[in-house]
């Protein structure tokens, strides 16, 4: 059946696949990016290349999570030109790399509005007509640094994964009963096929991250030589859009709750297994066990 689907952070990387793969699902995808005029032109272009070779629906919108009328006006746009909205996808997310000491206390807030409070704005628009259609689907693209093993200079950056995956759980739970479905995708640390690390923000502390250098000159060098010593050579960065084809094409039920994609296998699906026992275990015991599953 084919779904509309609303996607944020669709310019590159695991959107872009991810928009990619579910059009040629046959789904309807608005593929959400900031700038479609400006500094994403070419990734709109890109799109409209790809809808119109490929004989899909694929469509850009303007979205810019970290702004409530942007926000407002994509979803209403969505509903305006389908009427519903059937699956929303929370990809947009930015990186930094650097100690933790030398990220000023604002731009610690930038990185936690961009992977955090750019969803809760994203669901507020558009959670509305979902609750209303009685029917959804709510994927969160999360990361396995909030429950995996991770190395240091990446603090801001997992401590909004960990935040947005706090947030994602309870909200699970308190859509269930209105029929709307969650998933959690959980990639791993991919060291190729996307602009994370390339893009990534830099601390503005550069006297304090000077200091740092001192004891961890060559860090990152580091655990990016080991990162990809650790990634088989199948690893295809495809497979996390492919994995969120198939959440989407699921019958509803049936979904999973978290689905992993780690080839380096950092130990977050071992953790997240227990965790999310537990979970389910805790709400059995004071009676809530039927927020496990969305409402038919």
């Amino acid at each position: 059946m084919t779904k509309t689907i609303l996607i944020s952070g669709a310019s590159s990387g695991f959107g872009a696949l991810t928009a990619h793969a579910l059009a040629d699902a046959g789904h309807i995808v608005y593929a959400g990016m900031r700038g479609i005029a400006g500094h994403n032109a070419s990734a709109a272009a890109e799109a409209k290349q790809y809808s119109d070779e490929h004989h899909v629906d694929l469509r850009t919108i303007e979205l810019d999570v970290s702004t409530e009328e942007s926000v407002q006006q994509a979803v209403r746009t969505v509903i305006a030109e389908q009427g519903k909205l059937d699956v929303l996808i929370h990809n947009a997310g930015h990186m930094v790399l650097g100690p933790a000491e030398a990220f000023t206390p604002e731009q610690l807030a930038d990185i936690y509005d961009t992977n955090v409070i750019g969803t809760q704005r994203l669901n507020r628009a558009a959670l509305p007509y979902l609750r209303e259609q009685r029917d959804g689907l709510v994927v969160w693209v999360g990361s396995s640094s909030t429950r995996g093993g991770t190395p240091p200079y990446l603090a801001p950056y997992f401590a909004a994964k960990a935040g947005m995956d706090a947030l994602a759980e309870s909200y699970a739970l308190e859509l269930a009963r209105f029929g709307i479905e969650t998933t959690i995708i959980v990639p791993g640390a991919f060291t190729s096929g996307t602009n994370h690390f390339a893009h990534s923000g830099k601390p503005s502390d550069v006297e304090v991250a000077a200091a740092y250098d001192e004891k961890y000159a060559g860090l990152m060098d580091q655990v990016a030589q080991k990162l990809a010593e650790l990634e088989p050579e199948w690893a295809d960065v495809a497979e996390v859009a492919k994995a969120i084809v198939t959440v989407v094409d699921t019958e509803k039920g049936r979904r999973p709750f978290r689905v992993h994609i780690d080839p380096s296998d950092d130990g977050a699906a071992v953790v997240n297994a227990v965790a999310d026992r537990v979970r389910a275990e805790f709400l059995r015991r004071v009676g809530l066990d039927d927020l496990l599953h969305p409402a038919v």
